[in-house]
């Protein structure tokens, strides 16, 4: 069952404030979401306030999906990691969204989840530092347009 109303003004992901929006369409965002031990670190939101991937009807899903493995492909291309963790946790905002977390077998947690308690100290020396306008600009080769109108 979709959550009442008040639930959207509530929900930060809703509201979207103080975000860096590197890429929009009329579906999804994906914004800047870099931890100081994390360059590169994305979060993939959908617009609309739905909880579970299942809530999205297969064209939304596969736009989605189409998004996301958009996200990691700029990543693995600028960055280079080892891994890239895709993870849609929504246990503390019950908001569909997903982080793309570049990895390096060197970081803080690594081969945890970078929610796990650090095994190391700081950032990988190997982590690719990028600006944000780098980030936006490559979504945009990578999933068309401007951003603001791609797929809509």
């Amino acid at each position: 069952m979709p959550p009442s109303a008040d639930r959207f003004d509530s929900c930060p992901l809703c509201l979207g404030k103080a975000e860096d929006v590197l890429w929009r369409d009329a579906r999804c965002r994906i914004i800047d979401a870099r931890h100081a031990d994390y360059p590169g670190y994305l979060r993939v939101i959908w617009e609309a306030h739905v909880a579970e991937m299942t809530d999205l009807g297969a064209t939304d899903c596969a736009h989605l999906w189409q998004v996301l493995l958009g996200a990691e492909r700029v990543l693995r291309r600028l960055m280079s990691p080892d891994k890239v963790n895709l993870a849609s946790l929504g246990n503390m905002v019950p908001h569909l969204h997903w982080h793309v977390i570049p990895r390096y077998r060197d970081d803080a947690h690594f081969p945890d989840a970078i929610w796990a308690p650090p095994r190391r100290r700081g950032s990988s020396p190997h982590a690719v530092i990028l600006p944000s306008a780098t980030l936006a600009a490559a979504l945009r080769a990578e999933l068309g347009g401007s951003g603001a109108t791609a797929f809509a």
